[in-house]
């Protein structure tokens, strides 16, 4: 078993807790996991990646090779866009539908959304308004890991531990509504017609 994945957005929009969760629930599934450095972090706002790699085999690199990365999952469109040359062949996208605008010059978000579209596997969700109809705004970031989950090749229950453990500190409501973010995230995942 081997998961490349790239995560994409830009800084304050919760790349760390995704990271984190995968984190967790790869090593409570005993695998073996390298990432690279998060980048633009020092900027809320700007632009964030990092190369997360899982398998149940050592890895040698943190970085993946163009062409190799089995998912992208990006917490803004146009930041999916940016890393289309390092998906294989029958890779998946996972997205936001919404932009966080923060350049003077952001493209039209129908362009953006529709060069997504071309893609074979692809998934688009409005994570904001996923996180709404919990009332947990804030919790947009995990319903986007809830929406890749189905590609992580991570037990569910795994990414339910992760998120318990990481959200622990800030009390049983914060850990329920995460947990919610992620189920529903799932949801509209296996609802979303390709």
């Amino acid at each position: 078993m081997k998961t490349d994945i790239i995560l994409a957005g830009v800084g304050g929009q919760g790349i760390l807790s995704i990271a984190t969760c995968i984190g967790l629930a790869a090593m409570n599934e005993n695998l073996y996991l390298k990432q690279s450095e998060l980048h633009g972090m020092s900027q809320r706002g700007g632009a964030v990646q990092s190369h997360f790699r899982l398998s149940d085999k050592p890895i040698a690199s943190d970085q993946i090779p163009l062409g190799k990365a089995d998912i992208i999952i990006s917490v803004e469109p146009m930041e999916a866009l940016r890393y289309l040359p390092w998906l294989s062949k029958d890779a998946t996208v996972v997205a936001d539908s919404q932009p966080y605008i923060n350049i003077p010059d952001y493209p039209d978000i129908n362009e953006v959304t529709n060069e997504i579209k071309k893609l074979k596997n692809h998934i688009l969700i409005n994570a904001g308004e996923l996180a709404q109809s919990i009332k947990s705004p804030k919790s947009a970031n995990i319903v986007m890991l809830g929406a890749a989950s189905p590609f992580l090749h991570l037990k569910l229950e795994s990414l339910q531990d992760a998120v318990r453990e990481l959200f622990k500190t800030k009390g049983d409501a914060v850990v329920e509504a995460n947990l919610q973010a992620l189920n529903i995230g799932r949801k509209a995942s296996s609802n979303y017609a390709k």
